[in-house]
């Protein structure tokens, strides 16, 4: 059972760094720079922030909540990202913004289960 717990999350960052790289492709003012393992440290960071933000502030600001309060807080989170790996990372407040919306957007069609 741990192993398949392990594979999962292998999954989740492999997926969450090749929708980090189209959302870099799509949106203005959002840049991942390394390739794929810079969008794998990238994925890793925004899952570590948007962790932090939901142990700090709760459940109901999740990035991973549907609505404008998990939106709002995708954003931020993704904007925030930039300053811990600045070489990686390059994010405008729109760039950010649109990254949020593409990303849920990408959430809504793609079930969570298989990422």
């Amino acid at each position: 059972m741990e192993r398949q717990n392990w594979l999962g999350a292998i999954v989740r960052f492999v997926v969450s760094a090749i929708v980090l790289l189209i959302v870099s492709w799509l949106s203005p003012g959002f840049v991942v720079r390394g390739g794929f393992v810079g969008a794998l440290v990238a994925a890793g960071v925004i899952a570590l922030l948007g962790y932090l933000a939901e142990t700090l502030l709760g459940d109901r600001i999740s990035p991973h909540s549907r609505g404008l309060v998990g939106f709002i807080t995708a954003a931020v989170v993704i904007y925030l990202a930039q300053f811990i790996i600045p070489g990686l990372l390059s994010v405008s407040i729109i760039g950010a913004l649109i990254a949020a919306f593409i990303i849920g957007l990408i959430d809504a069609f793609v079930p969570t289960l298989l990422r």
